[in-house]
């Protein structure tokens, strides 16, 4: 087997470029028990997601959850598939499209703007070779995830890694780690709620679902739980709102491992039961609707809250396309490129001085 593939035809005199990859989890091709299986191996195989011993968990894994989840699943995804496809990747590729938009009408018309999932397609590694064959010598790579964790950022980290094995001309590469506490971020989560309350008027509480993750990633030195209480508690001060009437929780428990509590669904239950009449509830660690926001928040947890009691359940969605937070993921994309940019263009002094020169030595002749 060759070590390194092919490199593509090197372009003598063409400027090399800048790229940006940002990235999400993924989705499966379709809302069928067939898309969903392959897709639910490659996540549930990752080692960075079920820190199982692969001795444990390879019969679990393929004995009892590929047989029996997929189609479970794919109920859920049909109830959020849209004429465009999944919701997570119509968002992707519409925020990378706007993206590349916005650096254009910002001057950085050279920059090469593409989109991927970690899991499923279009892959990293093709995304990685589409900006290759595109004279990317530099790239940046944002994972869409504002909270740091290791089964979601780190795991992204691992892929690039992985792709760039087999490459004998290796690019320089820069990643966005997280952006939990990004002042554009927290300004476009603020001005969302803000929207919501001006529609519907303002609930009894705010509550701020977070996905979860096991309790014993967070005993081995993961940030991502206090990572989440960091961007809640800019959230409720950009909203000037008392602790009181703002609660974060944690969703989509998997396993009977004990995971991050409070637990979404149960606390908006007791909620409901102790007298909290209507809620709004938020996902700040999703830039993009998908299943989780879409079906467990806005269908099931709905339901849930209303069926204990509750009387009004509302759902702000995630910031998908607005404005102000592309205009806060090209910030915070050219901040992190910094000197690739600079670099990149031409040192205006220098080119006067060489003008200026060649005006005097025309000037002699």
């Amino acid at each position: 087997m060759t070590r390194f593939w092919q490199e593509p035809a090197y372009p003598h005199g063409q400027a090399p470029r800048t790229g940006i990859l940002i990235v999400n989890l993924g989705t499966p091709a379709a809302p069928t028990a067939a898309a969903l299986r392959p897709y639910l191996k490659e996540f549930l195989s990752d080692p960075r997601v079920v820190e199982i011993p692969r001795l444990v968990w390879w019969p679990i894994l393929n004995g009892i959850i590929l047989t029996v989840r997929p189609a479970k699943s794919a109920k859920k995804y049909a109830s959020v598939w849209t004429d465009e496809g999944s919701p997570l990747k119509a968002h992707t590729e519409k925020q990378a499209k706007l993206l590349a938009g916005y650096l254009t009408q910002a001057g950085e018309r050279e920059l090469v703007v593409n989109w991927a999932m970690r899991y499923g397609q279009p892959s990293i590694r093709s995304q990685l070779d589409a900006m290759r064959a595109a004279g990317c010598t530099r790239i940046l790579v944002v994972p869409l995830y504002p909270q740091f964790a290791a089964s979601t950022t780190a795991t992204v980290i691992d892929e690039v890694a992985t792709s760039l094995r087999h490459w004998r001309n290796l690019p320089e590469i820069r990643y966005v780690r997280s952006f939990a506490d990004d002042p554009g971020y927290i300004r476009a989560l603020a001005a969302s709620v803000h929207e919501h309350w001006k529609k519907n008027g303002q609930a009894d509480r705010l509550v701020l679902s977070f996905h979860g993750i096991p309790r014993r990633s967070l005993e081995l030195g993961d940030p991502y739980h206090c990572e989440c209480y960091k961007t809640g508690r800019l959230l409720g001060e950009a909203l000037k709102l008392p602790p009181e009437r703002l609660t974060i929780s944690f969703q989509s428990r998997f396993g009977k491992a004990e995971w991050l509590k409070p637990y979404t669904q149960p606390t908006l239950e007791e909620l409901a039961r102790t007298g909290v009449g209507s809620v709004d509830v938020i996902c700040p660690g999703f830039v993009s609707d998908c299943l989780e926001t879409l079906e467990e928040i806005n269908i099931e947890c709905r339901e849930a809250f209303l069926h204990a009691g509750g009387k009004r359940f509302g759902y702000i969605p995630c910031l998908n396309e607005r404005p102000d937070w592309i205009e806060a993921l090209m910030a915070l994309s050219l901040r992190q490129m910094g000197n690739w940019l600079t670099e990149a263009r031409p040192d205006q002094d220098a080119l006067a001085r060489q003008a200026s020169r060649a005006r005097e030595m025309g000037a002699r002749a």
